[in-house]
Parts: structure tokens; sequence; C-alpha cells
């Protein structure tokens, strides 16, 4: 593939590098993390998504960027809201796959000598793995209303706090999910998932912040040194992976009927004033919602579970919403583009949102600082948190990455980590890690990630985000 490095941190896809390119293709990354790019086929993936009918701008990728299906994990695609298309792979299957993080009042000596007994207590209390059934029971009325309202259902029923909505992007809930569009399969797989984890990289960690680099955004966010907390990672379990397969189905079918030509079918998408956008954009809420009442459940055990391991009440524990962020997900936004506001349908897939300070989404609290941006790491090594910046909004429409990206496929994970035990290897460093399915260690051992601290210089050096904090892993969670 044709490329050129225009920046320090700054690669650029001519559009006359493929045929049928709209706009040129933009790469974030460093000279060492662009050898790694270039061992797939992402930056291909990057070239073909700036096929799509009405992109704007250019097609971005973050430095996390690895292939995916259709537009590479770690793209963001920006498409005119009048002319332009919506594409479920450039959202994924795991439709918002997202982070949460929640806080303590606790330092690390007041949970070291019960961390076996919290690390226990959790693998119990959360459901994990390919197929696990959560603890949540909901009739055919139920998934619906969580497609419709998100994490206030969650709420309405018992799990979590009310205050806990203005931290989750969007308030925990994209208006305009249509749950007549979401097929009865999509629901049959979704009804016994509520409240679980789920398996591949998606986690629960027990974490100690083990480095502060802006004093003032961790304290807006209630972070401080050796402070204990939590990280979980999951999104929309079976009931997004269905939604993300009947709408690639049946907008592959409708390309001729809307004379558009892709060079991958991967991609396949419908101009946004057709029925066929309109039912994927208002399947594809209904999913994010379900996602974002997912995590909702899991935070309420992972409190419950903290407070009777450690018999401390509630209000004493702290145990609070930092935020929580969407990284597979589309959304209409208004951006400045070539000096005029537009609407825009935003494609993060494997990307997160980046607003900077004053953006009107912000809860009061964040307002000053930014969005809080959540970036995990391998379970091995560390994870972060960030904010947003102006610069994402001139440079990449609010978006920044979303963790380490892959290295190695799990296959190649598995094969690599032959006659080795990581749970041994993750003791060592002081990580206790719990998985339920066989090989699940394997395929997320350290060394099958990017250094997250590789990518999360780049977008610092290129200014769509910057530190607060750093985060290490002490307990872990696998499916």
């Amino acid at each position: 593939m044709k490329i050129e490095q225009v920046g320090p941190y700054l690669w650029r896809i001519p559009p006359d590098a493929k045929p049928g390119m709209r706009v040129p293709g933009l790469v974030l990354a460093d000279e060492a993390l662009m050898v790694q790019i270039r061992r797939d086929a992402s930056l291909e993936q990057v070239a073909n998504a700036a096929c799509l009918p009405g992109i704007v701008k250019a097609s971005l990728a973050m430095p996390d960027i690895h292939q995916g299906y259709g537009l590479p994990v770690g793209g963001v695609v920006a498409t005119d809201a009048e002319s332009g298309v919506v594409s479920p792979g450039g959202v994924g299957y795991d439709i918002n796959c997202g982070v949460r993080l929640l806080r303590t009042n606790l330092r690390a000596g007041e949970v070291s000598s019960r961390l076996p007994q919290l690390v226990d207590g959790l693998y119990q209390a959360v459901p994990a793995g390919v197929g696990s059934r959560g603890r949540v029971k909901l009739s055919p009325a139920d998934v619906r209303r969580v497609a419709e309202t998100g994490a206030r259902w969650a709420l309405e029923h018992g799990y979590g706090d009310p205050e806990d909505l203005a931290r989750i992007e969007s308030n925990g809930c994209l208006q305009g999910a249509d749950p007549d569009a979401v097929s009865p399969k999509a629901y049959e797989r979704g009804k016994g998932q509520l409240g679980t984890l789920g398996s591949g990289n998606h986690f629960l960690e027990i974490q100690l912040v083990e480095a502060i680099y802006d004093e003032r955004a961790a304290g807006a966010l209630g972070l401080f040194p050796e402070q204990v907390t939590v990280m979980i990672h999951t999104g929309s379990r079976g009931l997004g992976h269905q939604v993300c397969t009947d709408y690639l189905r049946r907008l592959e079918g409708a390309l001729r009927k809307f004379g558009i030509w892709l060079p991958d079918r991967q991609l396949a998408c419908a101009p946004l004033d057709s029925v066929e956008a309109h039912d994927y954009l208002g399947a594809m809420r209904g999913a994010a919602n379900f996602a974002f009442a997912n995590r909702q459940c899991l935070a309420h055990w992972v409190r419950e579970v903290f407070a009777g391991v450690l018999a401390i009440p509630p209000s004493k524990l702290g145990m609070g919403l930092v935020y929580d962020v969407a990284h597979n997900i589309a959304k209409t936004e208004e951006h400045e583009v070539d000096g005029r506001r537009r609407r825009l349908v935003v494609h993060r897939k494997g990307a997160t949102r980046a607003f900077p300070p004053h953006h009107p989404e912000l809860v009061d609290a964040y307002r000053g600082i930014g969005q809080p941006v959540l970036i995990p790491g391998d379970m091995g090594r560390y994870s972060y948190v960030l904010v947003g910046t102006e610069g994402s909004m001139r440079e990449t429409f609010g978006s920044t990455c979303h963790g380490a990206g892959r290295l190695m496929s799990r296959t190649a994970a598995v094969k690599a980590a032959r006659g080795r035990r990581i749970d041994q290897e993750l003791q060592a460093k002081g990580i206790l890690a719990r998985a339920t399915g066989r090989d699940a260690l394997e395929e997320e051992m350290p060394e099958a990630y990017k250094d997250v601290k590789d990518v999360v210089e780049v977008v610092e050096r290129f200014g769509i985000s910057k530190r607060v904090a750093r985060l290490r892993p002490i307990g872990v969670i696998k499916g």
C-alpha cells in the first residue's frame, strides 16, 4: 500500500493509491508502530473505507490499528448525515464494546491481604466465558425495554446509583433506538446475557493507580496514588453480534439496489436516508443500550463483592463511577469541516470519543478538564486514563485510541504460550488471574498486544488526548 510520512506521528495514503478512493487515508503512528501496522491488511482496509459514499475529510486510523472486519479496529470514518452512508462493518460485531472505570476510597494496603478473596468473589459473582448466562432474568418485554432505555433500565431495577447516568457516555442511552428493528434471534441471544462479561479480550480488573500525570484532572476524576480502582471491559454480547450479522447480510444484498460499488463487501452500506440505514441505526442503538445496561449490572455486583469481602459499608467504600465510554459505535454529531459546521455520522470502531473541555455533553464535574478517556492495556502491564482535547475536534472528529491493539492472532498467541503457565507468570508480577476458557489466558497473554504506552504517547504527542493517570492490574477476571 502506498503511504507517506507527513509528520512525526502522521502518515498519509494518497487518494490515488487505490481506485475508488474519495479522500485520503490518515494513520496516527510513530515509525516503530508503523512497522507493526504494516504486518497485516489494516492499511488496505483504511484505503477501502476511503471509498465509502459521502465520506468526509479522510479515512482515519488510530495507533492501535489492526486488521478487522471491513473497517480496521482502530478506524474512524465520518460520513455526511444528509448524503452519506452508514456501514455496520464500520461499527463492528461487538456493538458498544466499551470500558467502565470505578474508583474507591481504598488504598493498596487495605486490600492486599484480601486480594485472593476479592478475585475469587468477583470470579463467582460475574458470569464470564463463551455462552455465559446472566443473573438477570429478562422477559421478552424486558429485553426490548433494555434496548430502548439502556442503563436507566438497570437503575430502575436496583442496579447502581442514580448519579451514575451523568458519568456514562450519552447518559447510558442512545436516543432513537428502535426495538422493532432488532430481530427475534438477536433478542433470544441477548435475553439471558445481561450482566455477563463474555470472552476474548473482555475482562474485569482490580487495579492500582501507580502514576499521576495531571493532578488537577486526577482530582476532578477522584483519582489519587495507590488508590484501588476497577475496570470493566465488555459490550452487547450475543444481541449486538446478531444485530451486526443481520444487517451485514441485509445491506450487502442492497448494494446493487443503491448502485454502490466498494472494493470490499465487508464494508456493505446504505444511504442514510434509506429504510435499510434507518433500521440498522435503530437496531445498533438498541444493542448499544443493551451494552450500557450490561456494564451497569456488572458494576453493581462488583460493589457488592467489595463490600462483602472487605466488610465495609458501601458508603465508606466510596465505589463510584469515574466514567463509561463506548468504542464500537456510530453517532450523529456536529463537527467543523472546512470552516463550517456539518452534521456527520461518525463511525468509531475500536476508537474512543475524546471531547474537549467545555463540550456541552460533559457532566459539570468534568466540564473543565475534558471527557475522560479509558485506555486498557494488556493484563500484564498497565492501562491509562486520559482526557480529550481541542486537538481531537480539529483532527479526528473528537476521537482517540481505544487500547493497545493486537500483535498476534489468538491462534498464534496460544501457540507461542505452549509449555508456559501464563497464570504463574502473572502471579510472579503480583497479578492474580482467573479465567473460564481453556485458552483464555494464553490468547490474551501480554505479548499478544502492543505496549499501550507507545500507543498513548502517540495520541498525546499528536495532541488529541492527554494522560491523567496510569493504572496497574493486580487482579484479573477473563472469560
